[in-house]
């Protein structure tokens, strides 16, 4: 833990330099050639910090940060789109580079919202929440030994689970820590997946919204301008599904992981989230009778699809490579941690004078 702590900090420095220099490179040239010219050391960095992790979660989170995200936003910033700008002040230009956070955009921002101290306020329902669904996460890590036994409906819907609370409370930490120093208000990660009532509805407006934020203005609007919305549906969806057999080598360090299923995964629901747009427009157009199924239904359908396919093409290659075991034996050593330090600080706690 101590050693992971160390690269922690090595890695923080590192980025806030690399972020550092971005900004002051980029403050006198125009976007185009000479940023993207002033940002190729950077961008070659990149790669190489989430390497300093031993652990599995550290390097798959540093990697999801800055070889995904923050490069993609230094690739904007090159070409003068947001949302960086060299303008930024310094902590919020390197915060917003190098964390998957995405400020609320002034236009967007409630009237009632301020940037004052009570904007670095956490919520108590946003504490509560993150709390409940923290105690989740480790009930789930704890029953683990009982996957082997569950039928096969019941251990996608486990993994499942499992992931989305790992990646909304890793997140969701970044975007804690960050509101409070920033003392501005974010844009939520997560916004109850588990409602959606359609592809769109899950991969665009409720699952891991960072991905969306970087997606939309870098990979689907380009396509869109040339070869219209359905080719920009799926060229971000392709290059997700790159960007996931990255992360993948990321966390397996193995190259025989990266497989092409992922890939397949992601290429799969762009393509059926383009039919459903077609079937929409198709059914408006036409004034078909046709009635859209309930709100549970819908719901219920978009999940299990979600999971089904997540199952076939998304899970296998770490299943397959013993992966899976190797997250929740990480899992249980850090909250094994955990328990140690609270004995140990409750045990301080006693010995202090009253």
């Amino acid at each position: 833990m101590a050693s992971e702590l160390r690269a922690l900090a090595a890695v923080s420095a590192a980025a806030a330099a690399a972020m550092a220099y971005a900004r002051f490179a980029t403050a006198r040239l125009a976007p185009g050639v000479p940023r993207l010219s002033a940002l190729l050391p950077v961008l070659a960095l990149l790669p190489f910090l989430p390497f300093a992790f031993a652990s599995i979660h550290l390097r798959t989170i540093s990697a999801f940060s800055l070889v995904w995200l923050c490069a993609f936003k230094l690739l904007l910033l090159a070409a003068g789109r947001g949302p960086l700008h060299p303008s930024l002040p310094l902590v919020r230009f390197a915060a917003c580079a190098a964390l998957p956070i995405k400020v609320v955009d002034d236009e967007k921002r409630k009237p009632t919202t301020s940037t004052s101290s009570s904007s670095r306020r956490l919520a108590p329902a946003f504490v509560l929440s993150y709390a409940a669904k923290a105690a989740v996460f480790a009930a789930l890590v704890s029953a683990r030994c009982y996957r082997e036994g569950m039928p096969a409906y019941a251990v996608v819907a486990f993994d499942g689970a499992h992931v989305y609370l790992m990646l909304e409370l890793f997140l969701a930490s970044a975007a804690a820590a960050a509101r409070v120093v920033l003392g501005a208000e974010l844009e939520p990660q997560f916004d109850r997946p588990y409602l959606a009532t359609s592809l769109a509805d899950f991969w665009g407006r409720r699952w891991n919204l960072m991905v969306p934020a970087v997606l939309r203005p870098s990979v689907y609007l380009p396509v869109r301008a040339r070869h219209g919305a359905a080719a920009g549906v799926a060229a971000a969806f392709l290059v997700s599904g790159v960007m996931h057999e990255v992360l993948f080598y990321y966390i397996t360090l193995d190259p025989g992981c990266t497989t092409g299923e992922v890939t397949a995964f992601f290429a799969l629901h762009g393509a059926c989230v383009v039919a459903e747009r077609w079937w929409r427009e198709e059914a408006r157009r036409r004034a078909w009778r046709w009635r859209a199924p309930r709100r549970a239904v819908a719901t219920a359908m978009t999940l299990a699809f979600v999971t089904g396919t997540g199952s076939w093409l998304f899970f296998a290659p770490a299943t397959r490579s013993g992966l899976d075991k190797a997250i929740v034996a990480e899992c249980e050593g850090f909250m094994a941690f955990l328990e140690e330090a609270g004995w140990k600080a409750a045990a301080a706690a006693r010995l202090l004078p009253s």
